[in-house]
């Protein structure tokens, strides 16, 4: 959607901020054996859940291989868990399975993606991480096929099919009060991770754009979204940070693939590997700048990619049981990572979510600015 159609009080639902201190704002059935993968039904769902690790390099190799003879890898519920290491498996990947050497071959980075668990189904990618995070490395990250309990928002479940690309990583940071900020650092990750490997394939350029604070959405529809999570220990935040994206399946919304269709006659495609290796190699170096300079270098970018900027909305408020309504007009972040915004009076204010409200224009709090 270019930037100037936006339409002032075009009705928006969006997910809510996930953002606290110190707790942050916050696929096919498939089993194989190391020769194989074989189909099962959605009756076997007791089965264990299998998890492919993998490593860039002779360090994360060691690593994978202690996890799995050690059995440290858990599951909430105590779900059961099977591991094995990619250099075990002889050629037992589908087409449409993910592909890790791919991946692994497409990635330039030091740490981040460098640790690799895939599964070909699982309950939860950022189950995985989260409930593992000190037992990996900074940057590990876990992908899967299919999703069927993945978290969103409010608890919301996020059930996903063939044709996402579904992940969670590690991030560990020091700053609290940068923390809120990473979810727009992972965002925009991804819009450019889009835009380079749609350059380099010479694809037609898709316009993905950021809609506060974690949707990402093309032509109007919404095709990803942004979660994280931290915890606090030994003063440090360890960061959860996942994102889903629709990448070639076109329900319930759309996906990049037929997005790109409409402005192809060509059957290329992108690939959920290729996505995902440029993604950690964008946010890698998104991340160093962030980390030494905090998010203003990076503001720019991101004001050109979300939806906002001169957008006007309706806050209500109410005064002695009266319901009033107020418009103001959205110039960009504060300083605590909200919405910076002005009155018609030019007052200056920032806007929260309410909690509640899943509508844009009647789910902002407003809080006047000295």
């Amino acid at each position: 959607m270019p930037f100037a159609s936006f339409t002032p009080f075009l009705s928006l639902k969006i997910f809510l901020p996930f953002l606290s201190l110190p707790k942050l704002l916050s696929t096919d059935r498939k089993l194989f054996s190391p020769s194989r993968i074989v189909a099962t039904s959605a009756m076997e769902s007791k089965s264990p859940c299998v998890l492919v690790l993998c490593g860039k390099s002779s360090t994360e190799n060691e690593l994978a291989a202690s996890l799995k003879n050690n059995n440290t890898l858990k599951l909430p519920d105590n779900a059961k868990v099977s591991v094995l290491l990619h250099s075990e498996i002889e050629n037992p990947f589908e087409d449409e399975c993910f592909q890790i050497n791919s991946f692994m071959n497409s990635l330039s980075t030091t740490r981040f993606g460098q640790f690799l668990i895939w599964s070909p189904r699982l309950p939860s990618t950022h189950d995985v991480i989260s409930n593992n995070f000190c037992e990996l490395p900074i940057g590990a990250v876990c992908a899967a096929d299919v999703q069927f309990k993945g978290r969103g928002r409010s608890k919301n479940l996020w059930e996903s099919p063939r044709g996402c690309l579904m992940f969670s990583f590690t991030i560990q940071m020091e700053d609290g009060r940068v923390v809120p900020f990473v979810q727009y650092v992972v965002s925009l990750a991804m819009t450019e991770a889009i835009k380079d490997v749609c350059a380099k394939k010479g694809l037609p350029h898709l316009e993905v754009r950021i809609k506060w604070p974690n949707d990402l959405y093309i032509n109007g529809l919404k095709v990803g979204g942004v979660l994280c999570t931290s915890t606090y220990r030994s003063k440090k935040f360890n960061v959860s940070a996942g994102i889903g994206l629709n990448v070639d399946n076109e329900k319930p919304t759309t996906c990049l693939n037929a997005a790109l269709q409409k402005l192809t006659s060509g059957a290329s495609q992108l690939h959920r590997e290729d996505l995902l290796a440029a993604f950690f190699n964008k946010f890698e170096n998104f991340f160093d700048l962030f980390i030494n300079e905090g998010f203003l270098p990076l503001e720019e970018l991101y004001y050109k990619t979300w939806l906002h900027s001169g957008q006007r909305v309706i806050i209500q408020e109410t005064n002695e049981d009266q319901l009033i309504e107020n418009v103001v007009t959205i110039q960009g972040l504060t300083s605590s990572g909200y919405l910076l915004a002005f009155g018609d009076d030019s007052q200056m204010c920032e806007l929260h979510p309410d909690g509640n409200s899943f509508d844009f224009f009647k789910g902002l709090v407003r809080r006047k600015l000295a």
